[in-house]
């Protein structure tokens, strides 16, 4: 008997779904619910039958669609999004589309091209839409709309790479290129990837992580180039990409990438520079040194790719450059084992953080570093509430900060917490004068900018604060979500209500995404700020519900003696707004 032969037919699948819906569900199920199904009646399905499209599965808060065009996949999916944000919901979706064979049955769909269309959405931005190549083949020539390609995707179940693109509103189009694809600086510009551990022992990875570190840090103090910050370039660690991604991911020209192997008391490092637009190697070099030769290293790299970037350097540059805090090699190697269980805000490890960090104050009490990573630890405990008294231990962070200073002026990190400290006490101009000595001293560094934006915005200086966070976001590609709640705290003060609520919601989705959930109680607390000066006092309210979700004992007193405005009418204007949310 024959086998029956599949039917197969070729669909434009959309699949569709919102963002952060259990966690909306979790804080307020019943006002998601009907939020979801009002934008259900009201504009998914009349958007979809005016586009020709059927849906043929509901999954909660997602969505199935069909078309047998795909030009009108794509219009409805650009107007299903367009029409969300234009009506007064917080739910947004991600949405991706996919041409290909499905297989049809009873009311239902099956097959790889649906498979294809799910994994198409989940890797979307929120608000966005995504399509296959298959879409953009079909459509590029037939609709206005521009497309960024977005580069080959690995995906689970899939065997070939997905090729996606994104599709760009109007909006997206006028926006600055900053926004969509970094640009190159007109600096010479450089990402340092983190050095491979070639050694036997997995455990000499801090000593790798730490190589590549000094020569960031050396680096960053180099005003004529563009250093992209540690975190990003170490988003590669492990991973084997081309320069040619490395390049367009982080907006650089060149890319210097190595490798480490550590035996006994013998030290090979290799090292390479090359020009990512072109791919060619501007040069490679291997050193075969003893340990305690390390500095000497670190130093021949940094000043070869410097001259190789064909910098010149004033005096005091190259002193900055070349400025060696310890001659003791175990210090040394202690400094870095402490600070790779250092982490902002990771209060579990900072016990052993300090014990061996002394441990490297006691080889070399001259060695300024460690008294910095002490302090930093101290900083966070008292700032997160982990410790008995707040004042106590940023009082102690700041016995050790001050005794690193004395030892050595010259080490950015030193005047970014003395910034942060000088900020709480409220001392406005030693804030400032911190900060800006951070920035002077390694003016490639993502963080001294954010201290400086933090500062300038708490004295009512927003315009320059923005520049600030705008400045870190470039050096920081792959940034922390705080960034974002920067961002739109100078949005909310200069006036850009809108911009404010997209950097808010974008700060959110982050947080969430990376599990930073005693952040989000501060996303909600702009968005209700921004929506009541837009006049959406009903997404106001819901966002002042989420507030006291997150953050239960929120109150304005305890915004206020957490807040370090300079100027009363400031922290009053976001007091005013909190309070028409539903705040008291």
């Amino acid at each position: 008997m024959a086998k029956e032969k599949v039917k197969r037919k070729l669909s434009a699948i959309l699949c569709a779904d919102v963002v952060g819906y259990s966690r909306l569900m979790g804080e307020d199920e019943a006002s998601t619910f009907h939020a979801l199904q009002t934008c259900v009646t009201e504009i998914i399905e009349p958007t979809v039958k005016e586009h020709n499209g059927r849906i043929f599965k509901r999954m909660g808060d997602g969505f199935l669609v069909e078309f047998s065009s795909a030009v009108e996949s794509v219009e409805c999916a650009l107007d299903w999004q367009n029409r969300i944000d234009s009506e007064p919901t917080q739910l947004r979706f991600r949405i991706g589309i996919n041409l290909g064979e499905v297989i049809p049955e009873d009311d239902d769909i099956y097959g790889n091209g649906v498979n294809i269309a799910a994994r198409v959405e989940g890797l979307a931005a929120p608000g966005g839409v995504s399509v296959s190549r298959s879409i953009y083949d079909q459509v590029k020539n037939k609709i206005s709309y521009q497309f960024e390609y977005l580069g080959e995707k690995k995906v689970k179940n899939i065997s070939e790479p997905l090729c996606l693109y994104k599709v760009l509103t109007q909006s997206e189009v006028t926006q600055p290129q900053e926004s969509r694809r970094l640009s190159l600086p007109e600096k010479p510009s450089i990402a340092v990837l983190p050095f491979e551990n070639m050694s036997a022992d997995p455990d000499q990875e801090f000593f790798c992580d730490g190589i590549t570190e000094e020569i960031i840090t050396g680096l960053a103090s180099v005003p004529q180039l563009f250093v992209i910050a540690r975190n990003s370039s170490f988003t590669f660690k492990g991973r084997h990409a081309k320069v040619q991604e490395i390049s367009e991911d982080l907006g650089v020209k060149f890319v210097l990438e190595g490798s480490v192997r550590k035996s006994s008391n013998q030290v090979r490092i290799t090292a390479q520079l090359i020009d990512a637009l072109s791919g060619n190697h501007v040069w490679a070099d291997r050193y075969d040194r003893e340990l305690v030769d390390i500095f000497a290293v670190q130093d021949q790299i940094t000043m070869k790719i410097v001259t190789a970037l064909q910098t010149k350097l004033t005096v005091g540059e190259q002193a900055r450059l070349w400025a060696r805090r310890t001659n003791n090699l175990n210090a040394f190697l202690k400094y870095l084992y402490a600070r790779s269980h250092f982490a902002h805000g990771k209060l579990e490890n900072y016990h052993l953080v300090r014990q061996i960090a002394q441990e490297a104050i006691d080889l070399d009490a001259s060695y300024s570093v460690p008294y910095v990573l002490i302090a930093w630890t101290h900083y966070y405990d008292g700032k997160q509430g982990s410790s008995d008294s707040r004042e106590k231990s940023f009082k102690i962070a700041e016995l050790y900060v001050r005794k690193a200073e004395n030892l050595d002026d010259s080490y950015p990190d030193t005047h970014i917490l003395i910034g942060f400290l000088f900020l709480w006490q409220k001392q406005f101009g030693k804030a400032l004068t911190a900060g800006r000595k951070a920035l002077t001293l390694s003016p490639n560094n993502a963080e001294a900018h954010m201290i400086m934006a933090h500062i300038l915005r708490f004295i009512g200086e927003f315009e320059e604060a923005s520049l600030m966070v705008k400045k870190a976001l470039r050096l920081e590609p792959h940034y922390p979500s705080f960034y974002l709640s920067e961002l739109a705290m100078c949005q909310y003060y200069t006036g850009r209500y809108s911009e404010a609520v997209e950097s808010a919601r974008d700060f959110l989705t982050m947080a969430e995404d990376r599990g930073d959930s005693e952040l989000l109680y501060f996303g909600h607390a702009i968005l209700a700020m921004n929506y009541v000066r837009l006049n959406k006092f009903e997404d106001a309210r819901l966002a002042a519900k989420r507030v006291r979700h997150y953050f239960p004992a929120y109150t304005l007193e305890w915004d206020r003696k957490a807040s370090f405005y300079k100027y009363p009418e400031h922290l009053e204007q976001q007091h005013d707004d909190l309070r028409k949310a539903g705040f008291s």
